[in-house]
This record gives C-alpha cells, structure tokens and sequence, in this order.
C-alpha cells in the first residue's frame, strides 16, 4: 500500500495529488517543477507525464488548476492515520522508503536517513556521517561548551552583570550618604532652633516675671482698697438701717472717717511702659532676612520694660517729635543752640534769675537733649543685639 501511495518523481508519500489527461497521478509541486517554459512548447503550457512520456496540455492556470485525485487523498490521509502505529512496530525503518533502515546521519537536517534518503530522497547531496561518530563529535563540542559556559570570566552575561551590580551599589551607596547628610543637617538645625527657641521663650519668662514684680504688688494694693471700700458700703446700707439717731450718728461718723482716711491713700500711678524690643518685630527684621545656616548666631535679645513716652512721640504730647529727633542733623543742631544759648548767658553774667523765655527754651532743648541721648541708646543697644557692632565697642558705651 505504502508503494502505491509513493510518487514516482519525489518516491514521497504523495502531497495535493493532482490528476494529469493521461490519467497518472503526482504531487503538485512535483508538477510544477515540470512545466516546461512557453518558448519550448508553441502549443501552450505543457509537460511530459514521467510515467508515459505523453506531452500532455496544462490549464493556464498551471498544475493547481488540475483535478485532485480525491480518492487517493482519502486513503493517504487514512494510511497517516494509521502510521503512528506501524511506527511502532517498524522503528528503525525509514518512513518515505519502507523497509529501508536509518543508518546514516545527515549533518544538515539533523536527523537519521536510510540510503535512498541521499540517492533519490529530499537528503540527496547532504553532508552525511555516521551515528557513532557524529555523537563523539558532539560529545565533545558539548564538553567545550560546558567549559565557556562555566568559566565566568569568559561569560560576557556574567562580567555585565557584575558591573551593573557595582554601579548600583555605588549609586545606593552615594544615596545612603545623602540621606546621612540630609538627616544630619535638619538634626543640627532642628537643635539650633530648638535652643533658639528656648532662649527667646526665657526671656520672654524673664520679662514676664520682672512684669509681675512691677505689677503685682501695685494691682494686690489696689485690690485692698476696693475691698475696703467695698465694706465701706455694706456698712453704710446697714448703718442707713439704723432708726435710732444717737446710734446712726455714731455709725455715720465712723464711717465717714475711714472714708476719709481711705482717700487720704495715694493710687499708684505708674508709667506705661512697653516692650522693646518685640519679639515680632525681631522675627520680621533679623530672623526672616537670616540664611538657614547662620541661624545660630543669632544673638538672643535682652528685653526691657521702657518708657512709652520715650519709645513713641505720640504720648509725649508732640506729634511727629519722634520723627523730628531721629534725624541726626536736627541733634546736632539743637545742640549747637544749646551750647550757644549757655555760654552767651554765661559770658553776660545775668543778674538774679533767668528770663521766662530762655528758661521754657532751655527745658525745650534739655527735652530734646534726654530724648535723644535715650533714642541713641536704644539705636545702639539694637545694633549690639543684631551683632551690627563690635562686643568690645557695645561694652563700653552701653551700661547693661
């Protein structure tokens, strides 16, 4: 069966078997190999039938266009199917030629071959060895493959791989020295301006606690008299009570005398004082303008209770005075006329006292005077506190 279902030109199982006129069966490739070309056939497309020389006319089309051999198609298809089984009962036989064994190695297809394989067969003209030989042959190679394989030092995959992990563990190792870094700073800077913090809250403390020994022995003064006036009058609703008049005369002038002993008591009257300097105003002032870095030497400022009269023109009663002594030029010239106002009453030797008017202008300029020594001071005791001046200039002129 197996002979019956081969091609004569291939000796192939037949694949597409295409029917020609003269009734003979071959593989449509094998056809097509066949076709002799238009100038060496005038009658048109034709070939010579291998198995009886017939020259037979092809379809324009070519060998496609013959008809296919239907029933020879039906039983190829159900001899492959039962191939697999007499595979096995014919192992070691070649599959296109029956009964021929594989004894031959091709080196091309990598496969074993029978002898017509490399006659007649699809292997004709393929490099051929034997079995034994071609597997020593491979043995070996194998064993120098395994050899480049293993050497590491030759693996190009290998020596790549250790460099990216090189490069990777110096780039996480620069990372991790950056992320040290970063912590390291914003440790010292949160502790800088932890201390910073805590210096300018203790001196607000301080000056808190200069504020309540100022305050709270006038306020605790000031609270006993409202409470003595406070009895003064639930003594006066009782003693209006009273209905016998010897008793509510006696009553009447007692109270009336501690009434009177109780406004004979002086009020404390203190100066308003402010802050200086404000802490707000120095945040705005030296620590906004501040680089990060040089936080710490920040010096922390000392707080003093002054004067408002003498920190804002406003309260001394003379509108825009503040303004007028700040300027140096006016200083000096009013102390200029100060000292010239002096020496020409001193060269004159007036007699007696000093005339009205001279006398408001010295208070006036003596006024000036004192302001302006004491805006001076507070100038430079600001400049000592922003590091603006010298230590040892600060020392000298300032007495705190």
């Amino acid at each position: 069966l197996e002979e019956e279902l081969t091609c004569a030109i291939c000796y192939e199982i037949f694949e597409e078997p295409r029917v020609l006129p003269c009734s003979h069966t071959f593989c449509r490739p094998c056809l097509q190999g066949l076709m002799q070309p238009p100038a060496e056939a005038p009658g048109g497309r034709c070939l010579s039938c291998p198995s009886c020389r017939a020259l037979v006319a092809v379809p324009a089309a070519g060998p496609e266009a013959l008809p296919i051999n239907f029933a020879l198609k039906a039983v190829i298809e159900k001899w492959q199917q039962e191939e697999p089984a007499r595979a096995g009962a014919e192992e070691g036989t070649c599959r296109a030629h029956p009964r021929q064994p594989l004894n031959i190695y091709c080196l091309q297809d990598k496969r074993l071959v029978c002898g017509q394989c490399l006659t007649i067969g699809k292997h004709q003209g393929h490099p051929i060895d034997d079995l034994q030989s071609a597997y020593r042959k491979a043995r070996e190679a194998s064993g120098k493959l395994l050899e480049e394989l293993t050497d590491k030092s030759r693996s190009e995959a290998f020596s790549c791989s250790e460099r990216l992990q090189q490069h990777k563990a110096q780039c996480q190792s620069a990372l991790q020295s950056d992320r040290e870094a970063v912590l390291q700073y914003f440790k010292e800077l949160g502790d800088a301006l932890e201390l910073k913090k805590a210096a300018l809250l203790s001196a607000l403390d301080e000056l808190d606690s200069r504020i309540s020994e100022k305050y709270d022995p006038l306020i605790e003064e000031v609270e006993k008299l409202k409470l003595e006036e406070s009895e003064l009058k639930e003594l006066l609703s009782a003693v209006q009570k009273e209905e016998a008049p010897l008793l509510f005369l006696e009553k009447l002038d007692g109270l009336q005398q501690r009434l009177h002993a109780l406004k004979q008591k002086q009020l404390p009257d203190p100066e308003p004082v402010v802050i200086h300097p404000r802490m707000e105003t120095l945040l705005q002032d030296t620590w906004s303008k501040t680089e990060m870095g040089q936080v710490h030497k920040i010096p922390t400022p000392k707080l003093h209770l002054t004067r408002r009269s003498q920190c804002s023109g406003k309260e001394t009663g003379a509108p825009g005075l503040q303004a007028t002594l700040t300027d140096p030029h006016f200083i000096w010239l009013m102390l200029m006329i100060l000292l010239a106002l002096f020496v020409a009453w001193h060269r004159e030797n007036l007699p007696g006292a000093t005339p009205t008017p001279l006398t408001h202008l010295c208070k006036f300029l003596q006024r000036i005077y004192h302001d302006s020594c004491f805006y001076l001071q507070n100038t430079v005791r600001e400049l000592c506190h922003t590091s603006a001046l010298p230590m040892e200039f600060c020392r000298r002129i300032l007495p705190d």
